[in-house]
């Protein structure tokens, strides 16, 4: 590698999440329809010892220590590079931001280590940044054909909450998964239309453990979204609106009344 490359990490999103059971070792089992956007952050590598270097909005709210999940992807890759991360997405918010950093950072290396999961159980997913069906423990990964354009509005109240505390919060378990096979979604329509008979069931106890989430589902409702769910463990929320326009509308009005919140319209990534 000579000259700096430059990945984008495109925001993860979880239209359903359905919580399936809990092996022996505490790991959560998991049936998913994970989407990719066009929002996200941004990696360069170029040659150098190995750093971290953050840029961004959200910089200021994570730490370039060894920790940091761009550097340990780094190190499992065997490879010295000076990263740069733009950091656009809201730190632990629920789309996927840590492991789509780690994924572009792999990316951009070239690399293809055996066991990417040691980094995250979304990273694998992340790595292919492809709509897909995820199941187990994030390991069963079945890609979705091409699928019908969705106008998007995220919403984040800018707090952070704990993935593992939603988990050990949940009243249940063993919940029932998605259908073995998967509709046909002809158009956006019948995407939405089996999303909304679908769940997320980290939802109840993330909302249980900030109200705020319920108020950023209310929200998007006000807007005039078709569907609103929150995304992975929170607290990032999504609403579906019918057109690009009635998604940036709401995402401009959101954002007017809610100067503190993080809102932004996306589109799903080609």
């Amino acid at each position: 590698m000579s000259a700096p490359r430059r990945e984008f990490a495109p925001a993860k999103l979880n239209l359903t999440l359905h919580v399936t059971g809990q092996r022996a070792d505490g790991y959560h089992l998991l049936d998913s329809l994970v989407v990719f956007l066009d929002v996200g952050d941004v990696v360069t590598v170029a040659d150098g010892p190995l750093s971290l270097e953050l840029r961004g909005p959200f910089a200021a709210e994570l730490a370039a220590d060894p920790d940091n999940l761009c550097l340990r992807a780094a190190r499992l890759a065997g490879r010295d590079a000076a990263i740069v991360l733009e950091k656009n997405l809201p730190v632990a918010s629920g789309i996927g931001g840590g492991s789509a950093d780690a994924a572009a950072v792999l990316r951009a290396l070239g690399a293809t280590p055996e066991h990417p999961e040691m980094l995250g159980a979304d990273v694998p997913v992340c790595l292919a940044s492809r709509h897909t069906r995820m199941q187990g423990l994030g390991e069963v990964l079945t890609p979705l054909p091409a699928l019908p354009p969705l106008h998007l509005v995220l919403v984040n109240p800018r707090l952070s909450l704990s993935t593992p505390l939603v988990f050990r919060s949940l009243a249940r378990r063993d919940n029932p998964p998605m259908p073995d096979a998967l509709p046909d979604f002809v158009d956006a329509g019948a995407l939405i239309t089996f999303v909304a008979a679908c769940r997320n069931d980290l939802q109840p106890p993330a909302i249980a453990l900030m109200p705020q989430i319920a108020d950023c589902l209310a929200v998007l409702d006000g807007a005039g979204a078709v569907l609103s769910r929150m995304s992975g463990s929170g607290a990032t929320c999504f609403g579906l609106f019918d057109s690009p326009a009635d998604a940036q509308a709401a995402r401009d009005r959101i954002a007017a009344e809610n100067p503190g919140w993080w809102v932004a319209a996306s589109g799903l990534a080609s």
